[in-house]
């Protein structure tokens, strides 16, 4: 009883003494997120301070929640979380949606071949740049030398100025994020897929089950528990959208911010524009927290629900 004793009281110096050497390959990764994602947790205070460059960011005065309030009496604060949530949750819907149906195809594809070419295909978006894809929809929308825009006059149409209707940018960015993203995400629910018993599978066909039986009672239960920690995983970041894909898609368009802006592109704009380090470190701090606030209201309804599925 004693010896056990003395182990659980000092467990780490044993566990320390015990693999002292991967330990050591640990220690470069987490001194690296201590100082990249910990430390600079004490840039939080600009978000209740009147930030001064003389000052600095602890000798700055203290203005309480007026960079919340002006964030909010501006009437942008309001629009930007709307947008970001909205986008994010419709990205999140259509993108996973996308990709879950393309591993179910790909995975009752027959031929070995074909299958892995089609997946390749469909993965190979992903590796293109946001700068790339924004060059790509530019030439596609501009309205003087765009090829929409030239096929449209060649048919004897009118021109259309994309630029100038805010309203068509939502899709607009809807698609090309599931464009870019349906194929990644896919790898994911097809690795899940392919981990099931094939022995249900098997006892199906011999019951005379067609493949949307299978499917609708086999594969998508099995998969659920995947779908919903993918679903959760997601929702942490509900209210950060994807900044290059905001930015390079729109750019500086004006015209188009009420329908396109969110969080992280009005953080960004702000701090090209002007000096108001306090409302910016405000508005990413209301961004962390309602994030946080999120995630944990899901899970909880997810772990009550159901706790096998639960991310926590």
């Amino acid at each position: 009883m004693k010896g056990e004793w003395k182990m659980k009281g000092n467990g780490f110096a044993a566990e320390w003494k015990k693999n002292k050497a991967l330990f050591t390959m640990l220690l470069p990764a987490v001194i690296c997120v201590f100082c990249l994602c910990y430390l600079p947790l004490s840039g939080l205070l600009l978000a209740f301070k009147n930030y001064s460059y003389a000052k600095g960011i602890f000798g700055s005065d203290w203005c309480g929640l007026d960079n919340f309030r002006f964030l909010f009496v501006s009437g942008k604060g309001w629009s930007i979380t709307r947008n970001t949530i909205l986008y994010n949750l419709v990205n999140l819907i259509v993108s996973q949606g996308l990709a879950l149906i393309v591993a179910i195809v790909i995975s009752e594809m027959s031929g070995k071949y074909f299958k892995k070419v089609t997946q390749s295909i469909i993965f190979l978006p992903y590796f293109i740049s946001w700068i790339v894809v924004g060059s790509f929809v530019q030439s596609i929308f501009n309205y003087e030398m765009g090829s929409m825009n030239h096929i449209l006059t060649s048919l004897g149409f009118e021109k259309i100025n994309m630029y100038g209707i805010p309203s068509a940018w939502v899709y607009i960015i809807v698609f090309f994020n599931a464009w870019k993203w349906v194929g990644y995400n896919s790898v994911i629910y097809i690795a899940s897929i392919s981990g099931l018993d094939r022995e249900c599978f098997e006892a199906a066909d011999i019951d005379g089950a067609n493949i949307f039986q299978k499917i609708r009672y086999i594969t998508l239960p099995g998969i659920r528990p995947t779908v919903i920690l993918i679903f959760l995983m997601h929702l942490g970041q509900v209210l950060r959208g994807d900044f290059q894909m905001f930015f390079q898609i729109v750019g500086m368009n004006g015209l188009l911010y009420d329908a396109t802006d969110v969080i992280d592109t009005y953080v960004f704009r702000s701090l090209m524009s002007g000096s108001d380090m306090g409302m910016t470190a405000a508005a990413t701090f209301y961004q962390s927290v309602l994030c946080f606030v999120i995630i944990v209201t899901v899970n909880a309804l997810v772990r009550k629900a159901d706790s096998d599925v639960a991310l926590f």
